[in-house]
């Protein structure tokens, strides 16, 4: 409407949400964030009826959460308060230290622009967002299943000792090997499981010959047959080693008797009356695994039983939504299916391998008709929408979006691909050959060997993926980026593909989603939690006023003016007060600096004159920076909580010792000798490649000794006449207060530190210098701050040769690890036109 301003601060609070809502939980999609988390988010950005997009949807949670903002229940359900018309309260703590409850958002469906590369995740999307009359559906369903088990049903049956017969629940399948001394076949579950310990023996005997074996020195044993395809297939031998069944409600186990192996002969000798998909696999970095022992095309992932079932299914399905079925259970009945012992009982837990086309050596074969049972029960647990006027879905690349028109959506939330961690369109062949449609990679943003993409070409693709976005987002609106990755450069890919898009990052924040992936479970190195990035299309206004002011010093104050005003005034955690890193002034300045260049700006000031301006513009609180209403805030929020929390630094470079002890020195300036087993203790080895600095080195090129001449510096004054009764309101020049002081080294204030960093600065040049000069192929060791300072001086001297020189010398590793290095590497490369 007329005269809405807009404005919202990111959402900084970490975010806890289980996967365990039967909405979550109904879709075996590689990976999902949890509805619940989403909305949080969407509740804290938008208002009733404004628009969400995520381009990476997958199964469609977003879309979903933007829905369920308007359904006062589950909102609730996240400790939210909802009055009666319509306002959303949530808990706080008030500067009093009483907790009360504050408007924060309003109750209402958010309209979702859901999109994806893939065909498979559209359709679950689409499933997930649209109306049913769920008891007819249920009900058309069962009817159909009530079909298949007449003429499927027989398959899955087995005789009881006493001759009853029995239904299966799952058939055990194991591996077969040949031992290299006798050539006698060895079943794997017979001879190399230790049953009661739950686990594969690293060493067992033959039972043939007795000779040790292992898994590793033994030849798989393999079986050739016609296949559906009209030709002669070679696959690794299995053979069914037991059988979990029912008779009545009662369970029972057996081993495969003469009525079960005479019953598979059979099954395998039918042809199946129906249409079922024999794609071939396409040659993939995951598709590896399966290839190996004969799994080739789509069918091979099937029991032929399973393979009848599913496809029988199929055929007399009508409803395109039961097709979500085939999605849901075509990974879950395939060979994928591990067959593990979990809390002393075998048969518990397995599972298809996330993330992987993984076969194992013992496969649990699911009774499918008893899953699609099961299937169809939980679908009815699932809420969907009661209208489809909130939704719309689109299938393509996330760097198009053609039919979204430029500044239109109110906000975004996306949980892209992370380089490596999941090939989803080879993890999609599944499902996308039964839905008879596939995935056109050629845009599929990942780093997969088989498609020819590594680190650059993955962040080449984020890059036109966020561009594309950015056209879409309203200006001065949000998106948040959930980010899930152990890996370094990743993590730096997705800021700098952001950062160069034109979005400006405000706040990085935790999000849990309480159940890990297998690597995050198994890892010890692997990230447990996964990290959300906010960050805003700056708004039009400041962009209009920046046309003007880029090459004057008022266009930087103007960026900090604006961007402070984005960034959270606390951050909370546990009654503490969190420091807001966004707030620091070094921080402050790389983005200053950033945005200039982006923008193709030469940047007017330097970091001294930086420091100088903003100490002098702005209001300092515990080393941040606020705008003046923002520091009374946080004045009035520090009074509440217990405590400051600084986050804790690893030290393993020049630039996080810096830090360090930055933040010792702040809280109390020392001696060397207090200092030294502190950093020493802290210090976790260099780096590989970092320079090692000595202590004293770190001291004199950064920080200020008071060798005992002159006035007792105000920082040294303040914290010993806060500490020490003896020396409160002494004169700076009190000889008790000097000696007290002396060979304290300090933080100096921003004047004698402006002189400090441009002594730093020109050794760093200097040393920068060498490397350019340096005849090696390969900098083996280097100053990491003295290439940074050396790349930036050349930008502003317009000497890409030296940045790209110097680049090449780098270990690949360290330019995509470090933000910095590759924004200079990167326009480097598109100022001198080798970059596409």
């Amino acid at each position: 409407s007329e005269g809405y301003q807009y404005h919202c601060e990111p959402f900084a609070a970490d975010v806890s949400e289980g996967k365990y809502d039967p909405i979550y939980k109904y879709h075996p999609y590689p990976t999902k964030v949890p509805h619940k988390a989403i909305m949080r988010y969407i509740l804290h950005y938008t208002e009733p009826g404004d628009i969400v997009l995520d381009s990476f949807c997958g199964t469609g949670m977003t879309g979903v959460a933007a829905q369920m903002c308007g359904d006062r229940k589950t909102v609730e359900s996240l400790g939210y308060r909802v009055e009666d018309d319509g306002t959303i309260l949530q808990e706080e703590t008030g500067e009093d230290g009483k907790k009360r409850w504050t408007p924060f958002s309003k109750l209402g469906a958010r309209r979702a622009i859901l999109n994806d590369l893939s065909p498979a995740a559209t359709f679950i999307a689409y499933n997930y967002n649209t109306p049913v009359d769920a008891a007819a559906f249920e009900k058309e369903t069962e009817r159909i299943l009530d079909e298949v088990e007449k003429e499927c049903g027989w398959m899955y049956e087995t005789r009881h000792t006493d001759g009853r017969i029995g239904k299966i629940n799952y058939t055990v399948w194991s591996d077969v090997f040949i031992c290299p001394e006798c050539a006698g076949d060895i079943v794997f579950w017979e001879v190399a499981v230790d049953k009661a310990a739950g686990k594969v023996q690293n060493e067992f005997p033959c039972p043939h010959c007795n000779t040790n074996l292992t898994k590793g020195n033994m030849e798989r044993a393999w079986i050739t047959r016609y296949d559906a395809i009209n030709q002669t297939v070679r696959q690794a031998k299995q053979v069914p080693v037991k059988i979990n069944y029912s008779v009545g409600k009662k369970r029972f186990e057996k081993q495969p008797d003469s009525y079960d192996l005479t019953l598979i002969e059979k099954i395998e000798k039918i042809n199946i009356p129906y249409w079922f998909p024999t794609e071939i696999l396409p040659s993939g970095d995951k598709t590896g695994e399966p290839v190996r022992v004969g799994i080739t095309h789509t069918h091979h992932f099937y029991s032929k039983r399973n393979l009848y079932s599913l496809a029988c299914f199929l055929n007399k399905i009508e409803h395109p939504k039961q097709n979500l079925f085939l999605t849901k259970l075509s990974y879950q009945i395939t060979k994928l299916y591990r067959f593990t012992y979990q809390s002393g009982v075998w048969g518990a837990g397995g599972g298809p391998l996330s993330g992987t086309l993984y076969i194992p050596s013992l496969i649990k074969e699911l009774r499918i008709l008893k899953q699609l049972k099961n299937a169809i029960k939980s679908r009815t647990k699932i809420s969907t929408p009661e209208t489809s006027e909130n939704y719309t879905g689109t299938t393509e690349s996330a760097t198009g979006l053609n039919q979204i028109k430029r500044n239109t959506v109110d906000y975004v939330f996306i949980d892209p691909p992370f380089g490596s961690n999941l090939n989803y369109s080879e993890l999609a062949f599944l499902w996308e050959s039964w839905l008879k449609i596939r995935t056109d990679n050629t845009e599929e943003a990942i780093e997969n060997k088989s498609q020819g993409k590594g680190i650059s070409e993955y962040r080449t693709l984020m890059t036109r993926s966020f561009r594309s976005i950015y056209k879409r987002l309203k200006p001065g609106r949000w998106i948040t980026v959930e980010f899930s990755n152990t890996k370094a450069s990743v993590w730096n890919s997705i800021q700098t593909s952001l950062i160069e898009a034109g979005f400006i990052v405000a706040n990085v924040s935790v999000l849990d989603k309480q159940k890990g992936s297998y690597n995050a479970q198994t890892n010890p190195t692997s990230v447990k939690q996964d990290l959300v990035i906010s960050a805003y299309k700056p708004n039009g206004g400041f962009e209009e006023r920046f046309l003007k002011e880029a090459a004057s010093e008022e266009g930087v104050w103007d960026f900090v003016r604006t961007h402070l005003g984005y960034l959270p005034v606390v951050k909370r955690q546990n009654g503490n007060i969190q420091m807001v890193p966004e707030r620091d002034p070094r921080i402050l300045f790389d983005q200053m600096v950033a945005y200039y260049v982006r923008k193709g700006y030469p940047v007017p000031l330097s970091s001294q004159e930086f420091q100088l301006g903003l100490a002098q513009r702005f209001s300092e609180r515990d080393g941040m920076y606020f705008l003046p209403e923002q520091a009374a805030e946080y004045d009035k929020k520090r009074l509440s909580a217990s405590q400051i929390v600084q986050a804790a630094i690893f030290v393993d470079d020049e630039s996080s010792a810096i830090q360090w002890l930055r933040q010792l020195l702040q809280k109390k300036p020392q001696t060397f000798a207090d200092i030294n087993p502190q950093f020493m203790k802290q210090l976790s080895g260099w780096r590989k490649n970092e320079k090692p600095l000595d202590l004293r080195e770190l001291l004199q090129q950064n920080f200020l000794l008071y060798d005992g001449k002159g006035p007792v510096p105000a920082q040294i004054h303040a914290y010993l006449s806060s500490n020490w009764k003896d020396l409160r309101n002494l004169d700076k020049e009190d000889p008790a207060l000097i000696a007290k002081a002396k060979d304290r080294w300090y933080v100096p204030d921003p004047n004698k530190q402006a002189d400090l960093d441009k002594l730093r600065q020109r050794s760093l040049l200097r040393e920068f210098q060498t490397y350019k000069e340096s005849k090696q192929r390969r900098l083996k060791l280097f100053r990491l701050e003295a290439v940074r300072a050396g790349f930036q001086k050349a930008w502003q001297e317009n000497d890409y040769d030296a940045i790209l020189t110097v680049a090449r010398k780098l270990p690949p590793k360290i330019l995509q690890e470090d933000p910095k290095l590759l924004m200079w590497y990167d326009l480097s490369l598109t100022r001198t036109g080798q970059m596409e």
